[in-house]
């Protein structure tokens, strides 16, 4: 069910936030990455955000700015 839920949100803005609070947490989000890889044949980043929080995203994609993430400064 992961796969198919961070897969179509991937897919649909190029990356994904995903909770990680425990060591299970963060090896999840780092399968997945993996097998969506196989899957599409493109490059899946997983990227730690904070303790709390990992970040899936497309090649290309890792560093671009969502438009809800931006902050004002």
């Amino acid at each position: 069910m992961l796969f198919s839920e961070l897969g179509d949100r991937i897919a649909d803005r190029g990356r994904v936030r995903f909770p990680a609070y425990t060591p299970e947490g963060r090896r999840r989000p780092v399968t997945v990455a993996q097998r969506l890889t196989a899957y599409w044949g493109q490059q899946v980043f997983v990227e730690a955000e904070d303790l709390c929080r990992v970040r899936l995203c497309l090649a290309g994609r890792e560093t671009l700015p969502e438009p809800s993430e931006a902050r004002p400064r």
